[in-house]
């Protein structure tokens, strides 16, 4: 079957889900206020700009996480969900999944943001495959270590390669949708990238490939704000 690739954080969200969870932690005051937003920002900085060093940022953003249980940590996520992510799920990028559904391809979001932020975010879109970081468990808690390869721009091949030994699927046909320079790797190796919203880096490349470019993100502008979200 025909895979339809599809990155999260503005791509099918119209926000950075990671970026907002620490927003998320600062708003409810979960973490030290000030200290937090201000690495939260400059991690965010660092992603933009190709520098960041994931396994450093992701034992920053799941150490709240980790001092937690299970309980507490996903009873913060269905608060986060609501005043956080829903606000930023605009109707095309559902239209756009559900265009790849109608076709019978098998839909995949793969992302640099880790598992337990993105997995009720992927189950909100109804897609069942998730390439995500992944946190180690230990004695049923989460902690701030990854599991195996980080789905973070090479790592995003490997870890699709990965998925797909054994499946009967292939990457010819397939799509992939993206607004970051940090998914060159994957958007490179699909017969059909497609850049969405893209950053400055991604769209020289889409004009001098030829790539399409489209938006699915510009509905924001136009929505009314929810008080408890903050702006992208």
């Amino acid at each position: 079957m025909t895979l339809a690739l599809f990155d999260l954080d503005h791509t099918l969200l119209s926000a950075d889900s990671d970026y907002h969870w620490g927003q998320f932690l600062v708003s409810r005051g979960l973490v030290d206020t000030e200290q937090y937003a201000q690495a939260n920002h400059q991690f965010y900085q660092q992603y933009k700009a190709g520098t960041l060093d994931i396994h450093e940022y992701f034992a920053f953003s799941m150490r709240a996480v980790s001092e937690q249980d299970m309980a507490t940590a996903r009873a913060w996520h269905r608060d986060y969900m609501q005043a956080f992510v829903l606000p930023y799920l605009g109707q095309p990028a559902r239209d756009l999944v559900e265009k790849h559904r109608a076709l019978g391809h098998t839909l995949v979001i793969i992302t640099a943001t880790n598992s337990f932020v993105t997995a009720p975010i992927a189950a909100e879109f109804g897609v069942e495959n998730l390439l995500a970081i992944e946190p180690v468990i230990e004695n049923g808690r989460y902690t701030n270590r990854i599991a195996g390869v980080p789905s973070f721009r090479e790592g995003k091949v490997t870890r699709l390669q990965q998925w797909l030994q054994g499946r009967n699927e292939t990457l010819e046909g397939s799509w992939f949708y993206s607004d970051s320079h940090n998914d060159l790797p994957l958007l490179e190796l699909v017969d059909h990238p497609v850049a969405v919203d893209p950053d400055e880096q991604l769209l020289a490349r889409a004009q001098q490939q030829g790539w399409p470019v489209i938006s699915l993100n510009a509905w924001l502008a136009e929505a009314p704000r929810t008080p408890a979200a903050p702006a992208p």
